[in-house]
């Protein structure tokens, strides 16, 4: 079965995400806006119960995190993907890394970039035209998140939470 591990904000940020997600995101309606601390792998049920009982560990040893939305940003020219920006911290970076250790032990495949995808899969133009539009708008936002995510992939395509993990307890 097919794992991913997420944070996801608050309903507000979701709310906000989602206005535009509806329009640009086609993956929209298989998962809530998120960010991602571990890419999908690949686990047998005898895995993920490893897995739950390391993410329980790490739940214990880490602390609430304060993510901090400065501006839309985008991963183009390597691809047509529109986000909210989340600036790094040590503790969100902390985190990440403790996804890729112990039974999770892998490299990621791409430098670890918090965000929030808003829009994907968009034609050039397209692209450039939504950029420069939202590239006006005030993305500022500030909130604590208190808790991660072990999510599964269902038949359909959409993904589900397995367990969650709520940091500090």
């Amino acid at each position: 079965m097919k794992y991913g591990i997420v944070l996801f904000p608050s309903k507000k940020l979701q709310d906000i995400a989602n206005s535009y997600r509806k329009r640009y995101d086609p993956n929209y309606a298989l998962i809530p806006p998120h960010l991602t601390l571990r890419t999908s792998f690949e686990a047998s049920n005898e895995k993920i119960a490893k897995v739950v009982t390391q993410l329980k560990e790490i739940s214990k040893q880490l602390r609430p995190i304060s993510i901090k939305i400065t501006k839309f940003s985008s991963f183009a020219p390597v691809n047509n993907v529109i986000y909210m920006k989340v600036e790094p911290t040590a503790e969100l970076t902390e985190l990440h890394e403790k996804m890729y250790s112990g039974i999770l032990e892998d490299q990621p495949e791409y430098a670890f970039v918090p965000h929030f995808t808003i829009a994907q899969n968009l034609s050039y133009d397209e692209h450039s035209d939504v950029l420069g539009s939202l590239k006006m708008r005030d993305a500022s936002h500030e909130e604590m998140i208190d808790r991660f995510h072990l999510l599964y992939q269902l038949d359909n395509g959409s993904w589900t939470v397995y367990e969650t993990f709520i940091l500090g307890v």
